[in-house]
């Protein structure tokens, strides 16, 4: 059966079928990905409706249903934030910077916001409270504080974290940040013009257009690999091998360098010498900026642009496996990629991206205090480091002390937290503090490291009580799969008054299969 409708209609029709806006740009990337055929031809793309309806009743109609099966009927499906669109729980400064492990502004504001529910049935916090964060990460509780009317402090034993915290909470001259960001991206198309790296690439992207269209046209390709007319596998690696003839040849035509001659540094290992020796040029612009708040933020957008010029394929952005210096079959794109050859796309983006992000937070944001410190939240004296670098906050919050936690400590053996910032502690220098992270991937998550992490967290809750009001209200964002979270509360001599378990549907990992983590609400005993 068929009965066709243009991509607009189409999400017209899906928003009203399953309650929720669907944009058309869903609907194409539907196509893109070959989960649904596309009809028409000459420019003109149709979708037939009970392929759609298909998809939507055999993909999100029983999700709840299904995930509840996994993890258990007290998943609370109201704190998915499935109505929110990708653009929302990424919303202005929260994009800045790519982070693992970070919560989505939804969270926090259900929690630290005046409404309540059938779930939340009192307010915790109160406008002009002051919110400690003591695993601060990228500062996401902080922004959300800031939206509120509410105060905030965070603590992160990386200084990168508090980096991008107190860059993200900034305010900004964005005339200066323009310009000054204009003037390098000239210097670095001067830089390039006596570089073969641009001629080389702009041939590389014509000779696998034509490839591409060749052999993976699009969406027909991904929709014969849905179907398992096409063995993905060996088609892609074959004609990977075919292209590798040509990439070569013009490897050797444009004398381009792939690999520097150190393998020390991350900076050394994952990215080619042409993009190594932008971002150095780029840095070297950036270093003699006289407006430290310009300086911090193009810094940031420097390391966004680092982040996204790793030789890797698409697939492994999220964990690296190896250095990537060759054109390869992309599985996710569905056709051959290559790695990137030039950061200036990237950097060109990115402010643009930057200055947008910064203005939407601006219109937004409250006149109220967020600072995070850089510190070891075990032995951290909150109010001495505030007043030291922030006075007037360090003063309110002495006299008034805080409210309470809301925070996401890290995982078990998930991840780490230095490393995963490499590139940018190789580049700006930050001092390392491997060593004092709590729960890090390299201890794995076997008894001693979680008998570790156990004392960690709650030497943190025993530190951080010194500065909280009576009466306070903690919140604990954590994936509790070793039920180590009774025991945090015991020996920080609080308990645990409830737990909201809500399902995570957005995460940054492959493995998209079921998964919960629990907001752990504890009081004072």
């Amino acid at each position: 059966m068929q009965d066709l409708m243009t991509i607009k209609d189409a999400s017209i029709w899906a928003s009203k079928h399953i309650s929720k806006d669907v944009t058309p740009s869903n609907i194409s990337y539907l196509i893109q990905y070959g989960r649904i055929s596309k009809n028409g031809d000459n420019g003109s793309a149709f979708v037939n409706r009970y392929d759609l309806e298909k998809y939507y009743n055999s993909h999100l109609g029983t999700k709840e249903d299904r995930w509840k099966k996994q993890l258990g009927d007290d998943l609370n499906w109201n704190l998915s934030f499935s109505e929110y669109k990708e653009s929302e729980t990424t919303k202005h400064v929260h994009r800045l910077h790519p982070y693992k492990g970070k919560f989505i502004p939804q969270l926090v504001e259900y929690f630290l916001d005046q409404h309540t529910d059938k779930f939340k049935n009192e307010v915790f916090f109160n406008p002009i409270d002051i919110i400690l964060d003591p695993f601060c990460g990228s500062g996401t509780t902080l922004v959300q504080a800031n939206e509120l009317g509410l105060n905030s402090v965070g603590i992160d034993i990386s200084a990168f974290n508090a980096f991008i915290s107190n860059v993200k909470v900034g305010k900004y001259d964005i005339d200066d940040i323009r310009n000054t960001a204009n003037e390098i991206t000239q210097n670095l198309k001067i830089f390039l013009q006596e570089k073969n790296n641009v001629k080389f690439e702009d041939e590389l992207l014509s000779e696998l257009r034509i490839f591409n269209n060749k052999f993976f046209p699009s969406p027909e390709f991904k929709h014969k690999v849905r179907q398992k007319a096409i063995d993905e596998k060996f088609y892609g690696k074959q004609k990977s091998e075919k292209f590798s003839e040509i990439y070569y040849k013009l490897i050797g035509k444009y004398n381009i360098s792939l690999k520097q001659r150190r393998n020390d540094l991350f900076l050394d290992k994952w990215f080619l010498k042409v993009v190594r020796d932008e971002i150095n040029f780029v840095f070297q612009q950036i270093k003699p900026i006289k407006n430290l708040e310009t300086k911090k933020l193009l810094a940031l957008v420097l390391s966004r642009t680092i982040r996204s010029c790793r030789a890797t394929t698409h697939s492994d952005l999220g964990t690296l496996k190896e250095p990537v210096t060759s054109t390869y079959y992309c599985k996710k794109h569905g056709k051959i990629c290559k790695p990137l050859f030039s950061i200036l796309s990237w950097w060109q983006s990115y402010v643009q991206d930057t200055i947008k992000r910064i203005n939407q937070f601006d219109k937004l944001r409250t006149k109220t205090f967020q600072n995070c410190l850089t510190g070891d939240s075990r032995t951290i004296n909150v109010f001495d480091e505030l007043e030291k670098k922030y006075p007037a906050f360090g003063k309110l919050a002495k006299e008034n002390k805080i409210a309470g936690i809301f925070s996401s400590p890290p995982y078990v053996g998930l991840i780490d937290y230095h490393e995963q910032h490499a590139y940018s502690y190789d580049l700006f220098g930050f001092e390392r503090k491997d060593e004092l992270e709590i729960g890090p991937l390299c201890k794995g998550q076997g008894l001693e490291a979680r008998k570790s992490y156990i004392k960690g967290i709650s030497d943190v809750l025993n530190n951080c009580k010194q500065f909280l009001k009576q009466g306070y209200d903690v919140f604990l964002v954590a994936n509790d799969k070793y039920g180590l979270y009774s025991q945090i509360a015991e020996l920080s001599n609080m308990k645990i008054v409830n737990e909201y378990k809500r399902p995570v549907l957005n995460r940054v990992e492959k493995d998209r299969s079921a998964y919960a983590e629990i907001i752990f609400h504890m009081k004072e005993k």
